[in-house]
């Protein structure tokens, strides 16, 4: 691989972690769901996610970003255009117009499916999958699956923060797919509430 990993540290960090709300019990009972709008909503977080993201990713000859629906799309598209290069959609069941890749996966609160044009990628792209969190797994490993039908390779899965407790970087390593992640929610840091 030759992208980079590691998370952002110090101002860079502080910076994300200002613009991050923690929402108890949403969307069920029980969840502490990380809220990212903040970051998108901020113009020097949001520019400082996607410079960092294309630092990670400068060197790894990539044809595509894959951006995951919804929360991944912002990111996955500044991320494109910032390289220079296409970006596809995964979408929810219903939204794409031509024939499509289905994936069903189980999130932490319940059962979804992801969709993506069959014909949206080249077997011969190398491409980067984003989303915002990666938490069990379940989506990125879904987004994978989708894109390896394609026969395309896959530079990495790229998110602005995991949980490591629910061990979804274990679940993208085990299927050979290497995580960028700039923000670790375990790390001490300052959330808004």
């Amino acid at each position: 691989m030759t992208a980079q990993t590691g998370y952002v540290s110090g101002e860079s960090a502080a910076l994300l972690w200002s613009r991050i709300t923690s929402v108890e019990d949403w969307p069920s009972p029980g969840v502490s769901f990380k809220d990212l709008s903040g970051v998108l909503e901020h113009g020097p977080a949001f520019s400082l996610v996607i410079d960092a993201l294309a630092e990670r990713v400068d060197n790894a000859a990539l044809d595509a970003v894959v951006g995951i629906e919804a929360r991944g799309f912002p990111y996955a598209a500044a991320l494109a255009y910032r390289l220079g290069i296409g970006f596809v959609t995964l979408r929810k069941p219903g939204k794409l117009p031509r024939a499509v890749h289905s994936q069903e996966y189980s999130l932490e609160y319940g059962v979804a499916t992801l969709e993506m044009h069959q014909d949206a990628l080249d077997q011969h792209e190398r491409v980067l999958i984003v989303d915002d969190v990666l938490a069990t797994g379940g989506t990125a490993a879904a987004a994978v699956e989708l894109v390896l039908r394609t026969k395309t390779e896959i530079e990495a899965v790229a998110v602005i923060m995991e949980i490591p407790f629910l061990q979804g970087r274990g679940v993208l390593e085990a299927a050979g797919v290497d995580v960028i992640a700039l923000l670790d929610a375990s790390a001490p840091h300052e959330i808004r509430r």
